[in-house]
């Protein structure tokens, strides 16, 4: 496997969605686009160091102006990159529950309208389609935004409610 196919996915094949989801997921990342662009431009989310406080319930981001942002966080899944598998947060033991709610709704989202790739608690896909369940999630958690971030192999994928700006001291 080259490099190129270590960053992007390793031509995993992505998982196809039902007809009547995908014009949702596209939806989805149209909206993302935008709010990733506003904190980019705000707060430069882009370059930001990130960290999660999962007792706490937040996800602080430092960024290089000097801005912190500090929001409510939920964690919707991890993406495996040694193994191109994606585990939704609702059926990860090593999250606090309270921190799942966003994925758990896109898991009754799916179970009313028969989505199995929204209610497969493990799935073997490329780590561009963890963007498109954050996508969703956000989207229909009323999120602010969506960030994924790297724990060792894996890829933490978020969505984050209102966020507080400060300076740093």
């Amino acid at each position: 496997m080259g490099l190129f196919d270590r960053i992007f996915g390793g031509g995993k094949k992505k998982i196809a969605y039902p007809k009547e989801l995908q014009p949702e997921i596209d939806k989805a990342m149209a909206a993302l686009e935008i709010l990733t662009g506003a904190h980019d431009r705000m707060w430069q989310i882009g370059q930001a160091d990130w960290s999660v406080d999962q007792d706490v319930g937040t996800i602080v981001f430092n960024s290089p102006n000097g801005m912190i942002a500090t929001a409510p966080v939920q964690i919707i899944g991890t993406y495996n990159t040694q193994d191109g598998t994606w585990l939704w947060g609702w059926d990860n033991p090593s999250l606090e529950p309270a921190l799942t709610e966003h994925a758990r709704k896109l898991r009754a989202y799916g179970q009313k309208r028969g989505y199995e790739v929204l209610t497969t608690r493990k799935l073997t896909c490329p780590e561009e389609q963890g963007w498109e369940f954050a996508a969703l999630a956000c989207m229909l958690g009323k999120s602010q935004g969506a960030y994924r971030g790297p724990a060792g192999t894996a890829r933490v994928f978020m969505t984050f409610g209102e966020i507080q700006l400060s300076k740093a001291s």
